[in-house]
């Protein structure tokens, strides 16, 4: 998390040590060469950036894609000079959207002191790039950022000390400006290209990148920390970008899968022979496996109509969403309240909240093309892992993972949705056997059934006030969605907070701020229950248990600009307002709401929302504020409408028409302030500012209505 001319931010570090996503795999069991990739970059020089030894042996021999990657070996490359005057810079990560291409390129800008335009950024190719770890956690910007940094100040010193030598002059007296080196007097001057055409310089781009290479100070700074575009937008917006869906291969075909038709149900019969008797059409059965590729989707379509109709299945009795969540609280194992007995004679509150299971709805559904060529496979593919992909397909196959190539192309949202690679699985399942490139993508209904969701949660909240109306006990319980923020971040004088495992009747795994979004939920609302049995109002009542100043600081900033202490005390009739607060990896935010309630109809608008955010240093204003805005509209939607609906194991939201996600007449005015913080390390900031949404739109009921949200989706009472 130590990102250098910047402090240090403590406590986050050991929370990324211990850190990884839920995923829930499906466990199949049935690329670009080096020399293509020279061929590609042209020739020129690597600077590799690298950890220790054992590390990278565990990273690429054992388990890899994992929170923070394995790094760059010592012989893989971080940052590529060609003699053209090409700069290449080589990462892991993905990019899905959200803006991970522009920052890391304007890190890689900054220190090798060029503009972002004359870069190319490398992504996310398993043959071609570092184990960066994951997309997912936040940890692009504590983690990844740094790392590029360092990669690119020592490929400048490279381009210093080379200079310095060619002019015979201490390297004090010369200067960088504009990607080239000048001497003292400003006469001569060396690129990048230079370097890359030198034999000596050659030989040094070998080694590894020291720890301490000394970075740009953030007082230098030109590139970081101002608005910067994506290096990509005009091919996005133009159509010319070719996301997974779109990649074609020569002589590709088309699969379609034999979906179950619940979850856990059984193939017991199938007849395949009417399907392999038509021309064009490949058939694959392998155990529960079933799946076709032809020359056009239609075909394929057609095909497997053909088996479906024959299919008989075995579907066990299933769960329910009516009774999901007395179903999660019968397969748990609750702790009991250790401060049972503190509670006599005291004011408490206890309470229960439901969150439900909800899609990830990204724009572009699951997608793989998978090609064979002399036992090697290669899938481009979108997932948020793609080094933890490849292993998985590795597995599947019995392949080294060196015969194993992922691809990822710049795809279309995964919001923790997309870390696990069953759709590259199945369409190499299928190319394997047709000895042709398959391209296999899920539809919305596959997206919306087969996928793994947000996770369900029930959790218990109890708590006791002393005489002077201070929290002195607090008992927190997650049932099922996970430990991310079930901690308090507020003052009480005996806490216990735990998460509880459950036995889940659906897939489930990441989502964008995991179950941060469940507990900081249930805390927010159960604090203005509780500031109301205090007589406190709800702002007062937070401020006078937060020791934490980030959160303090981000509170007051929502509630002055929102002007909380004056409209609070003007009650207007179906109006309401309400605030919410937390934080989560390293990241602080408070959200003031107001709601306008249509008590007729039953319905609600959400007519403002202001929100303030502070993730230390900024590296890139506007696509913080793009993941800020993204991040609210999508926690209105999990406030208001998403519900994964399911009956007897069988999904019944299957479609947007089905599972509403918000739509542009449900954005309401939106008032966001961005708190820079140059004194603290920057921390990731995709997940954090969805977390207090969903809180303060249900606050804000209850301050209209005086009845208090304890379930979501949000639904008035008739």
């Amino acid at each position: 998390m130590k990102t250098p001319q910047l402090p240090q931010a403590g406590p986050e570090e050991l929370f990324y040590a211990a850190y990884d996503e839920p995923v829930d795999r499906v466990d199949y069991d049935f690329g670009l060469s080096r020399r293509s990739f020279v061929k590609v970059l042209g020739a020129g020089l690597l600077i590799a950036a690298v950890v220790p030894a054992v590390a990278q042996e565990e990273g690429r021999g054992g388990r890899r894609g994992g929170f923070g990657g394995s790094g760059p070996r010592n012989l893989a490359a971080r940052i590529h000079l060609g003699k053209d005057g090409s700069i290449t810079v080589l990462t892991g990560k993905v990019e899905g959207g959200q803006g991970a291409r522009t920052e890391l390129s304007q890190a890689a800008a900054e220190e090798l002191g060029v503009p972002v335009k004359t870069l190319q950024m490398l992504m996310a190719d398993t043959d071609s790039v570092p184990d960066d770890g994951g997309t997912f956690g936040s940890m692009s910007t504590p983690r990844t950022v740094p790392a590029i940094r360092r990669g690119a100040a020592a490929a400048r010193n490279l381009l210093t000390e080379f200079a310095a030598q060619q002019w015979k002059v201490d390297r004090s007296t010369v200067t960088m400006r504009d990607g080239k080196i000048f001497d003292a007097a400003g006469k001569q001057s060396l690129t990048y290209a230079d370097l890359a055409s030198s034999d000596d310089a050659a030989r040094q781009f070998e080694q590894a990148i020291p720890s301490d290479v000394e970075l740009t100070p953030l007082k230098d700074w030109k590139v970081l920390g101002v608005p910067t575009p994506r290096p990509n937008a005009r091919d996005i917006v133009t159509g010319a970008h070719k996301y997974p869906s779109d990649i074609a291969r020569p002589g590709m075909l088309y699969a379609k899968i034999l979906r179950a038709p619940s979850f856990d149900a059984k193939l017991t019969s199938v007849d395949i022979s009417s399907a392999k008797a038509m021309p064009d059409v490949v058939v694959v059965q392998d155990d529960q496996f079933i799946g076709v590729a032809a020359s056009n989707s239609s075909l394929a379509e057609t095909a497997l109509g053909k088996i479906s109709d024959t299919a008989k299945w075995d579907a066990p009795p299933q769960p329910s969403s009516d009774d999901l969540f007395d179903y999660l609280q019968k397969n748990a194992v609750v702790p009991d309240n250790p401060f049972a007995a503190d509670l006599a004679g005291a004011k408490t509150v206890r309470q229960t909240y439901h969150v439900p299971y909800i899609q990830h709805a990204p724009l572009e559904p699951r997608a793989a093309v998978a090609e064979w060529t002399d036992g090697k496979l290669t899938v481009w593919t979108a997932t948020q892992n793609p080094f933890a992909v490849c292993s998985e397909l590795a597995r599947a196959f019995h392949l080294p993972t060196g015969s194993v190539r992922v691809v990822v192309p710049d795809f279309g949202g995964g919001f923790g949705g997309k870390h696990s690679g069953e759709c590259a699985v199945e369409a190499a399942r299928l190319a394997k056997a047709a000895g042709k490139p398959v391209s296999l993508r899920w539809s919305r209904e596959e997206e919306f059934t087969w996928a793994y969701f947000r996770p369900a949660a029930v959790i218990q909240a109890e708590t006791s006030l002393d005489a002077q109306g201070k929290l002195a006990t607090w008992h927190f319980i997650n049932i099922n969605s996970g430990q991310q923020a079930v901690d308090t971040p507020y003052t009480v004088g005996k806490k216990d907070c735990h998460y509880v495992a459950s036995k889940p009747p659906l897939r489930h795994g990441s989502y964008r701020g995991l179950a941060a979004t469940a507990n900081n939920f249930a805390r927010e609302v159960f604090m203005d229950e509780v500031a109301a049995l205090a007589g406190t109002d709800p702002l007062a009542f937070r401020l006078a248990h937060l020791d934490n100043d980030r959160l303090r600081a981000v509170l007051q900033k929502a509630a002055d600009e929102f002007d909380w202490s004056t409209r609070v005390k003007k009650k207007s009739p179906d109006v309401g307002i309400g605030l919410a607060c937390g934080t989560e990896k390293g990241s602080y935010v408070a959200a003031c709401v107001e709601v306008q309630i249509d008590s007729q109809a039953n319905k609600i608008k959400v007519s403002n929302i202001c929100q303030a955010f502070e993730c230390g240093k900024i590296l890139n204003p506007a696509n913080l504020l793009s993941q800020v805005q993204g991040a609210i509209v999508m926690g209105l939607g999990a406030a208001l409408r998403e519900e994964v609906q399911f009956e007897n194991g069988s999904i019944t939201t299957i479609s947007f028409r089905k599972y509403q996600v918000p739509r542009f007449d449900d954005v309401p005015e939106l008032n966001i302030h961005l708190l820079d913080r140059p004194d603290l390390a920057s921390a990731g900031a995709g997940e954090t500012p969805i977390i207090a949404i969903a809180p303060a739109v249900a606050n804000a009921i209850f301050q209209a209505t005086g009845k208090s949200v304890r379930s979501l989706p949000i639904r008035l009472e008739a």
